[in-house]
């Protein structure tokens, strides 16, 4: 027997007949408040449910299928995440902080205010994801797809964006990468590499080859020049 309490009143919410919750089906539930920390939730179907306010500190919810839940202003502190389905979930303002969100299905999920510090979202599908004045400051997100993405006053400052995709991205007022228009493409630089059109590498490889880089994509001397003056002021932004 398993039982779920209010974290506030201690009330049970729910009492389940089985052992373990891995696996178990949650479809549409009222679980607002439950005390779910450190519970074992892998491949649970947790599609359409309540979780506002619900303490999921710890727990294992790899795989888990959280499709459309609403878990606003839930704790999901150093939560394991992996894989799992939150596509369309609202997790506003949820503290995510240490979590693990690899290769984890976020795709137009509400993400507003959310504290995603040092949290590991490599690989993670954010793509058309609300992020707007979340706290990323630290996290992984090499290998991301944040295209399309609102990333409106986000803070990215420290977050490890290698070979991230920010095509499509709403980067204003973004804190921690910095974008430029000029005569040919938009650079977008921030601590772990600097794009111009379609190459991504660090300031120093860029430093370094410039020349031949922008030779072998059919820029003009003077265009190269501009370019080089750019990187040289990102160089001194992001490199103490």
């Amino acid at each position: 027997m398993i039982v779920i309490r209010n974290k506030h009143t201690d009330e049970i919410i729910l009492e389940m007949e089985r052992d373990t919750l891995k696996g178990a089906d949650f479809r549409d539930a009222d679980l607002r408040y439950a005390d779910l920390r450190y519970a074992d939730l892998r491949y649970a179907d947790l599609s359409r449910v309540d979780l506002r306010g619900a303490n999921l500190r710890g727990a294992n919810l790899r795989g888990a299928n959280l499709y459309e839940a609403n878990l606003y202003e839930a704790n999901l502190y150093g939560a394991n995440l992996y894989g799992a389905n939150l596509r369309y979930a609202d997790l506003s303002r949820v503290d995510l902080r240490g979590a693990i969100l690899r290769n984890a299905d976020l795709r137009d999920a509400d993400l507003r205010g959310a504290n995603l510090y040092e949290a590991n979202l490599y690989g993670a599908n954010l793509r058309e994801a609300d992020l707007r004045g979340a706290d990323l400051r630290g996290a992984n997100l090499s290998h991301a797809d944040l295209r399309g993405a609102n990333l409106y006053e986000a803070n990215l400052k420290g977050a490890d964006l290698t070979d991230a995709d920010l095509s499509g991205a709403n980067l204003t007022n973004t804190f921690g990468i910095y974008t430029f228009k000029l005569e040919r493409d938009l650079i977008i630089a921030h601590a772990s590499q600097v794009q111009i059109g379609c190459e991504k590498h660090s300031i120093y490889h860029w430093l370094v080859h410039y020349k031949e880089i922008g030779k072998n994509n059919e820029y003009t001397d003077k265009q190269i020049a501009v370019y080089c003056k750019v990187l040289e002021a990102i160089k001194l932004t992001f490199v103490a």
